[in-house]
């Protein structure tokens, strides 16, 4: 992959940190030195700012650098294994920071270009792999339109603790 132009990527336009995820990039494989400069051009050329880290899970991908190099700098790239396996992290000044689902590259197209939607459609605490379930071709209702699915998305969001679906609020009973 060469240059920003190639880079399969969707942001969320204003950047308001109110999901899991602020977009979603769709690699053509899971060989970071190959993939990561164009993200990174993409991204520098998209928000005028520079990358400075990548973050990613380690088994995840291969061919993992220390570093990338960018016009007039070293960007440092990190392996972890907290990191969620579904995710790349980019670290930018005058940004906190990126989470981008990250699309198995064998994605067929339709549920990629999905998934690319619903990235930044999805408020709340949506988890990376669950966008990813609900622009699957196996699932029933990935027909529905984005917005659609990023509201069912949104409710179905789990809790911080203990991993539970999040349950509608209840009403006291009547005195």
């Amino acid at each position: 992959m060469t240059g920003p132009d190639k880079a399969r990527l969707n942001l969320d336009p204003d950047l308001a940190r109110r999901g899991a995820v602020d977009g979603a990039w769709w690699p053509t494989g899971y060989d970071a030195g190959a993939e990561l400069p164009a993200l990174i051009a993409a991204i520098d050329q998209r928000l005028q700012r520079r990358v400075r880290r990548v973050g990613l899970h380690v088994d995840t991908w291969h061919n993992i650098p220390r570093h990338i190099a960018a016009p007039g700098r070293q960007v440092k790239v990190g392996w972890f294994r907290t990191i969620d396996p579904h995710v790349v992290n980019l670290i930018i000044p005058g940004v906190e920071h990126l989470n981008l689902l990250v699309i198995p590259p064998d994605t067929p197209p339709v549920a990629a270009a999905k998934a690319l939607g619903l990235a930044t459609r999805c408020r709340g605490r949506t988890r990376p792999g669950d966008i990813l379930t609900a622009a699957g071709p196996d699932n029933p209702t990935a027909s529905a339109d984005a917005d659609t699915a990023a509201n069912a998305l949104g409710l179905a969001g789990w809790d911080n603790e203990g991993g539970q679906p999040r349950q509608p609020a209840r009403r006291s009973p009547a005195p």
